[in-house]
């Protein structure tokens, strides 16, 4: 590994299976695309299929395309359903990031539904299948988060699209930390890790719905942000690099902004193991997902 990690250092993924959420655009399409390229089957796994085909056919390699709306638990079900064989790579990449209030499927919080409770649900129903890891996309703005379990949908709090993102981001690491500690009782050798971007360049950022908020978040990306090529680092770092499950990987440089992949910390909040198994337990009522108990059998 060179002191600087590059997709130079991805190793060859030939014979292995990684799906990709939201692989799109952005951070997901660069993470779907190198992996490819480094010899791996590819799912991405998107909304708008005819989208995703046309993205497909400008990819090297062996990638197909499938339907997923995590906003939609009878999507997410029946993606995990029609999966057949190992899958060694889950990235949960696919987000929303400070909209407008609004409600899922199963009538969720957006945010909290798409960010947390789809990539929950994905990756339990997933899990008997997978063999290597699972990479949930978290980011700094956990830092603002705080996990209402009391409120966790905003049904009775006034909302506000910064600190519901930052829940969503939290609960991403929270999720991430609760899973491993869950695959290491059950003697799986499969890992959970956590990756952010920094300040990436993405059209995530533009969909606020307050012209303002984009204006400065425009700006912001001209000339603060790294571009999506660079913000990928860190995910693919996450999926191909022999880390420790648990890690949580993000840019090295000030402020975790911009930079090269490396391991970074996180807040005490997403530290915190009650929350993250009171979380967890909550999700799974939500979702009626929950980590299969034949899980150390299946995995090994």
């Amino acid at each position: 590994m060179t002191s600087r990690w590059t997709t130079a250092d991805i190793p060859s993924q030939a014979g292995r299976t990684a799906v990709v959420t939201g692989a799109t655009s952005g951070l997901g399409l660069v993470t779907a695309r190198e992996l490819a390229a480094a010899g791996a089957r590819v799912v991405l796994a998107v909304r708008d299929t005819g989208r995703g085909a046309a993205v497909a056919a400008g990819l090297a390699g062996d990638v197909e395309v499938r339907r997923l709306d995590l906003a939609d638990l009878a999507s997410v079900r029946a993606f995990a359903e029609a999966w057949r064989g190992p899958l060694d790579v889950l990235v949960n990449n696919a987000g929303i990031m400070m909209v407008p209030a609004g409600r899922t499927a199963d009538g969720f919080e957006l945010q909290f539904g798409t960010n947390h409770l789809g990539p929950f649900a994905l990756t339990n129903l997933l899990l008997p299948q997978v063999t290597d890891r699972v990479v949930t996309v978290a980011s700094g703005a956990h830092r603002m988060g705080e996990i209402s379990l009391d409120d966790p949908n905003w049904e009775r709090r006034r909302y506000s699209p910064e600190r519901a993102y930052g829940q969503s981001k939290l609960a991403n690491l929270l999720f991430t930390l609760e899973l491993q500690r869950r695959l290491t009782a059950a003697g799986s050798p499969v890992r959970a890790l956590a990756a952010h971007p920094g300040w990436s360049a993405t059209n995530l950022q533009s969909r606020t719905g307050n012209r303002a908020k984009d204006g400065v978040m425009a700006v912001g990306n001209r000339l603060l942000a790294m571009d999506a090529e660079q913000g990928a680092l860190p995910l693919l770092f996450a999926a191909t690099a022999d880390l420790p499950g648990g890690s949580y990987t993000g840019p090295d440089g000030p402020l975790e902004m911009r930079g090269y992949p490396t391991l970074v910390g996180r807040s005490r909040a997403a530290s915190d193991l009650a929350t993250a198994a009171r979380l967890w337990t909550a999700s799974a009522e939500l979702t009626g997902t929950d980590v299969p108990t034949t899980l150390g059998a299946a995995s090994r």
